[in-house]
């Protein structure tokens, strides 16, 4: 694609995602922080700002949201407190003329007890090394959840959909990416289970659509999303046929109708991770990661990971991608559908030492173009 032949700001065009309707192609990508309280898991005034900061996005997506307790400045929607704590923040974005999607998910394999949840899994695989959100703590055994124990976290996605409506979320997205619970299932390296939630492609996909299910009758459809990173190493992932699961997920998530699907391509997180001799690369598993996927979707598709602004208007332009998510760029740019819009300079630096530390500093003290 010739750039020049790329329709003039073509990101700040508005885009119909289901009930949504975003006035920019611009999307917050869902980003830990690790601000929260360190104890109760509660939203505070630094978020609020953080957040209130980005509302020029189209659409802003939370740092994922435990379903479950989490000590260690990760927030989690259990309770009511916790709810009308996030209140404080929807009505702040809202009042910027932002809308704002909350991503929730379980850890999975990946908890630590000491943490407040004890790791489980489909199947009792642990993770190698040292888990750095929990003080280096080694990785734990999780414990294979029985069925029972499975309808029973499908339900707590539920109760923390009706508390995140509570809230005035926007939108909801479930995070089936990055080696969390939902994504321990549905790939082969996690799951090795024999029974209605393991073995085949369907009955990987099972749990995860069992959820989405429960996000749309307290939400509606049009109001759901839900995040993959289907050929991502981070937690120690691999699926030896990650096209064909999603082609699956793809079907069934065309019979939903969601708002969107975020896809996660692979980035320097997957390309460090330690992995066995017989795996693929990422790239060589699902190649043009994000043309390839886009022939079996007719919805809304999200592209993520590190994607710079020349790329975005590409994948706009050709219908391969409907909206761009972006991470670093988000931090280092508060503004950044402004600066879009205006040919200021975009900020390519960000301070990775202050990404997971607590405090202000690299979290809301980014300045807009307009306040350098």
């Amino acid at each position: 694609m010739n750039q020049q032949s790329i329709p003039n700001k073509i990101l700040s065009s508005p885009v119909q995602f289901g009930d949504l309707k975003l006035k920019n192609r611009f999307i917050q990508a869902p980003l830990t922080r690790l601000r929260s309280d360190l104890d109760t898991g509660l939203a505070n005034n630094l978020m609020n700002i953080y957040y209130s900061q980005r509302a020029s996005f189209g659409l802003q997506i939370t740092e994922t949201v435990m379903t479950h307790q989490m000590k260690g400045y990760f927030p989690y929607l259990i309770n009511e407190q916790q709810s009308l704590q996030w209140r404080k923040i929807v009505d702040s974005v809202h009042q910027q003329g932002g809308l704002i999607c909350l991503q929730i998910s379980h850890g999975g394999r990946t908890n630590i007890s000491s943490m407040g949840s004890p790791p489980v899994a489909p199947s009792p695989i642990k993770i190698n090394g040292k888990n750095k959100f929990a003080n280096n703590e080694i990785y734990e055994a999780p414990e294979e959840l029985t069925i029972q124990e499975i309808k029973q976290i499908v339900k707590d996605f539920q109760q923390s959909a009706v508390l995140a409506k509570q809230s005035g979320f926007d939108a909801i997205q479930l995070h089936a990416a990055n080696g969390f619970l939902v994504d321990q299932f549905l790939r082969e390296s996690s799951n090795l289970r024999t029974d209605e939630y393991g073995g085949s492609i369907p009955n990987r996909c099972k749990f995860c659509l069992e959820i989405i299910d429960e996000l749309i009758s307290v939400f509606g459809n049009g109001r759901v999303s839900i995040r993959f990173s289907p050929v991502g190493r981070y937690n120690q992932m691999y699926d030896s046929n990650p096209l064909d699961l999603m082609k699956h997920l793809f079907i069934e998530l065309e019979k939903r109708n969601l708002s969107f699907v975020e896809l996660r391509r692979f980035g320097k997180f997957d390309l460090s991770a330690p992995v066995e001799e017989a795996y693929i690369h990422p790239e060589l598993q699902i190649p043009n990661f994000f043309k390839t996927l886009r022939q079996y979707y007719s919805g809304n598709i999200v592209a993520n990971d590190g994607i710079n602004i020349k790329e975005a208007e590409i994948l706009i332009n050709d219908k391969i991608a409907d909206a761009i998510s972006f991470g670093k760029l988000s931090i280092s740019n508060p503004d950044l559908p402004i600066r879009y819009d205006n040919d200021y300079e975009i900020n390519n630096i960000t301070d990775h030492n202050t990404f997971y530390s607590q405090g202000p500093q690299g979290y809301i003290d980014y300045p807009q173009y307009n306040k350098l």
